[in-house]
């Protein structure tokens, strides 16, 4: 069985959270397979915060099991904390003691791998679409799901491109798909998404070339959701679903927001996930745990008709714009603010939009 956790953090290198899960035995420390987490740097190129985060962990969760142990979890940190976000870890653990089901048909599942280092001048290009497909497919057998219609949210860390790094595939005689440091970082998430989407049979095979990535916005996954860092060059990679073979009492849903602003699109995933009231008399209540979000800048410059500036804002990048809106639309609605929205959304959801993740779990069971 799978089990999510979330706490939260006063900085950074905050595991205070993770230790007293620990001390009062909630979870085992042996049980983790997976952190993904929000940190309050400027999710840009120079975002450290990432990468002190991670370190931190490993140091700590080293004190409970080896250092190889501890760097064989996947760590995705998400920076941008921007609006009302609330910086947090979501501990994502992996329990193989039996547990009831609670009358679902079937069960959050979680798959985790990585793809292998990625170099710089395949960064953005088809060798990082084919790697991210086949490392989710992997994932999804991972998790006993067989069915791309179980799978309700992808998320990926994934490498940037620096002038170190832009430099060293020169020195090799290669090229790289940009020379700037920040756009690269929408190649490299678009890349995944697009290899997302070839996994989950949502784009057809053949359809995906290196002129299409970050070009053509008609091509996308609907369960897409990618983050790009400096603290990697390989990418990370956590599958959310539901099997049938999975037991335990959480569930994961999702649907997709068509802009910035859709808060219907919030509603129905949660609609969907039976949070909150009675479907049937055998359907007892369930209670959200966590959403999952992805948040993009309408790259056409409008929402609903009406003219937007986010993309052409000197003084603060149009990722920590969106960031800021889609945490508050859902927070509204949620009522809080402990939600987890990762910025720059290409290729995952139509442009401008993006999807939106509910996992969730039976009220008697909340502890």
């Amino acid at each position: 069985m799978n089990s999510v956790h979330i706490v939260q953090t006063n900085s950074p290198n905050d595991v205070s959270g993770i230790k007293y899960l620990f001390d009062t035995g909630v979870i085992k420390p042996a049980d983790i397979i997976a952190v993904l987490g929000k940190t309050e740097g400027n999710g840009c190129v120079n975002d450290w915060t990432r990468g002190y985060a991670v370190d931190s962990l490993k140091h700590f969760l080293g004190e409970y099991m080896s250092k190889e142990e501890a760097g064989q979890i996947i760590y995705v940190m998400s920076g941008g904390t921007e609006g009302i976000l609330s910086p947090h870890l979501a501990l994502i653990c992996k329990n193989d003691d039996a547990a009831p089901k609670h009358g679902l048909e079937k069960s959050l599942s979680v798959g985790v791998t990585r793809t292998r280092e990625i170099l710089p001048e395949q960064l953005g290009r088809m060798d990082q679409v084919s790697m991210v497909r086949d490392s989710v497919l992997e994932a999804m057998d991972q998790a006993g799901i067989t069915d791309p219609g179980d799978v309700h949210f992808v998320q990926i860390k994934c490498p940037l491109l620096t002038a170190q790094r832009i430099k060293a595939a020169y020195n090799r005689g290669e090229t790289v798909v940009t020379e700037d440091t920040y756009k690269s970082m929408g190649y490299s998430r678009g890349a995944c998404a697009l290899g997302i989407g070839l996994a989950l049979g949502e784009i057809e095979e053949g359809s995906v070339t290196e002129e299409s990535i970050c070009h053509d916005w008609s091509l996308y996954s609907n369960a897409a959701s990618t983050s790009a860092g400096i603290e990697l060059m390989e990418c990370e990679i956590i599958l959310f679903g539901n099997s049938e073979t999975a037991s335990g009492n959480y569930y994961i849903e999702h649907d997709v927001m068509k802009d910035s602003i859709d808060a219907q699109a919030v509603m129905n995933a949660l609609d969907k996930a039976k949070v909150g009231y009675l479907k049937t008399e055998n359907d007892a209540s369930r209670s959200l745990v966590h959403i999952l979000a992805k948040a993009e800048a309408d790259p056409s410059g409008y929402v609903r008709g009406r003219r937007i500036v986010m993309m052409e804002d000197s003084d603060i990048n149009h990722t920590r714009h969106a960031r800021a809106v889609v945490g508050g639309v859902i927070a509204s609605i949620v009522g809080n603010p402990m939600i987890y929205v990762s910025g720059g959304g290409e290729h995952q959801g139509p442009a401008g939009g993006g999807p939106v993740a509910v996992i969730c779990k039976k009220d008697e069971d909340i502890g």
